[in-house]
């Protein structure tokens, strides 16, 4: 058997290797195009950064590597300019030499992955793209030797994150232009409300909401044009506002395309022409939750099509049970993650939802060190099916979130959660872990012990004395910061004051972060009132109203005003 892999990195790489393991005397031939068989595309940014300081780290294997440990024939500065089904051959153009010529295969695997979607714009020079070892190190190249000292980022999402980081850490001024109101795409907007906090914090100028319109050359950089808006300048600009399948060579090909030019596949990561398979960022993939055909851009799904597509090559019958998004990210010192779909994502799917948010700490509260996770649990209502959640903080998020996407994987519902039996450490949880403590408030909305209102609906509450606003923090918190028209009554004091509240009003009660506004809830309740707990708290509402307020002042350049 003859295998002809077009693309390496993640899904092409992934499975030569697999294919050899399982078939010792398969011809295994990989073209790819870039100079480079298998790299960490994922670690590019932090090469610009200097985070990783050896180029040679950044390249996985190396065609040498590979036909030493696997007899894979890899040859890099090849691309395959067409296929040929009928014939069951590929055309492939070597980029050193011009030369072209025809591969025959018994299976072909295409594996071609994403380009950054660069829309028709004006450019010049100093405008750069991330996708390849190359790219990498052409800004690397360009940074080294023209020390640029500001850098316009178009786009917000992971690569975008991950260089404003990189290129701040430099001490660059970095501007992030998003056409969005808000970053990553993946979390919710008062999520990602906590992100954008920490970028203002760190010295990164958002612009949210505003579209780049073309670049010009200015004197010493390049002019940034917005839609509506004053154009920006700086002498490096990284265009990051997301991938496009790259399936041009399938569509010639004849292959059947899903969603946004992508490759269709089966579960099996066969394509609609027999004995051709494709993987990665270029394959419409069925999500996990919703069941709905979408493309999902990340290193772990290519891995495991990688697989599947070789177990099948090789006579096996695999089957990939779709993508859930599963992803994090570092921001500076923070973490954010997600896994499943947001809020948004559920409404656009028809599917009725319900949510919960908790703050608590990454461990044992009496161990030197825990920081606050914030955390958002999206499940359905009535059934309790787990959608999704995220979490942004330091420690301890990412395996909150791994916790959390395998509890979706394994069709757990959200009031499982509560029964989840969690390793514990002081140093490294709480004996009610936050994932053990999302189940027990899910489990006390079910069952009516707590009604939840949400930010979202604050300002819609009346203020004509028909309901009772009431914040339970200590006087210092309330003094710090307050929603308008609340009573303060400190939750400790709530027993012995009861008597300043109306009765027959419905309470709206508010604290920090949910928990000691539940505890007053449930004294009221059972003292005859009629309550509401604010979810998430007073944090999570500050958070949103603060971002919102930093985005209406900010400047056409992106800086906040003071």
């Amino acid at each position: 058997m003859k295998v002809v892999i077009v693309g390496g990195v993640a899904g092409g790489a992934t499975a030569a290797a697999r294919i050899r393991r399982l078939d010792e005397q398969a011809e295994i031939v990989v073209f790819e195009r870039s100079g480079y068989i298998s790299y960490a595309n994922c670690g590019l940014p932090y090469y610009i950064g200097g985070v990783i300081t050896d180029q040679a780290e950044l390249t996985l294997q190396t065609p040498e590597s590979f036909w030493q440990r696997f007899r894979v024939d890899m040859r890099v500065r090849h691309e395959v300019i067409a296929i040929h089904p009928e014939r069951k051959a590929v055309s492939v153009r070597n980029l050193s030499t011009g030369e072209t010529f025809e591969e025959s295969y018994d299976k072909l695997l295409l594996s071609p992955g994403a380009k950054p979607t660069q829309p028709e714009l004006p450019g010049v020079g100093q405008v750069f793209t991330l996708r390849t070892v190359e790219d990498t190190l052409r800004i690397h190249e360009f940074v080294k030797t023209h020390h640029p000292r500001s850098v316009v980022l178009a786009g917000g999402g992971f690569i975008s994150l991950e260089m404003a980081e990189n290129l701040r850490e430099l001490g660059m001024e970095v501007t992030m232009v998003q056409r969005p109101k808000q970053l990553m795409n993946p979390f919710d907007p008062e999520m990602a409300s906590f992100i954008h906090a920490k970028m203002r914090k760190k010295g990164v100028r958002l612009l949210l909401g505003h579209t780049v319109e073309g670049f010009e050359e200015a004197p010493g950089g390049v002019r940034v044009l917005l839609k509506g808006a004053e154009p920006l300048e700086a002498e490096l600009v990284v265009l990051a506002i997301g991938v496009t399948p790259d399936t041009q060579l399938a569509k010639e090909a004849g292959l059947e395309l899903g969603v946004k030019g992508s490759i269709a596949v089966n579960d099996r990561m066969e394509t609609s022409v027999p004995d051709i398979y494709a993987v990665g960022d270029a394959v419409q993939v069925q999500h996990f939750v919703t069941g709905e055909h979408t493309l999902i851009s990340l290193a772990g799904p290519a891995n495991k099509q990688g697989r599947i597509a070789a177990d099948n090559i090789c006579g096996g019958n695999s089957r990939y049970q779709g993508s859930q998004g599963s992803s994090v990210v570092k921001v500076f010192d923070m973490t954010a993650a997600a896994t499943g779909i947001n809020e948004q994502a559920a409404r656009k799917a028809g599917i009725e939802c319900d949510k919960v948010y908790l703050s608590p700490a990454s461990h044992a509260g009496y161990y030197p060190g825990g920081r606050l996770l914030n955390m958002k649990v999206l499940f359905e209502k009535n059934t309790y099916r787990l959608l999704g959640a995220q979490i942004v903080g330091s420690e301890g998020v990412d395996k909150r979130i791994d916790v959390l996407a395998t509890a979706i994987r394994a069709g757990l519902t959200a009031l499982d959660l509560k029964d989840l039996d969690l390793a514990y450490a002081p140093p490294y949880s709480s004996a009610k872990d936050p994932v053990n403590m999302a189940g027990f408030m899910i489990e006390n909305l079910a069952n009516g012990t707590v009604r939840q209102f949400h930010w979202d609906e604050v300002d819609a509450l009346p203020r004509d004395g028909s309901v009772t606003l009431l914040d339970t923090r200590t006087a210092e918190e309330y003094q710090s910061g307050h929603i308008e028209g609340t009573i303060h009554i400190p939750v400790d004091e709530l027993r012995e004051r009861m008597n300043e509240l109306e009765t027959g009003k419905l309470v709206y009660v508010i604290c920090q972060s949910g928990l000691r506004s539940y505890i007053a809830c449930r004294i009221l309740e059972q003292n005859g009132f009629a309550c509401r707990n604010l979810a998430g708290g007073y944090r999570l509402y500050e958070s949103v109203m603060l971002d919102r307020c930093a985005a209406e002042e900010a400047f056409p350049c992106g800086m906040d005003k003071r």
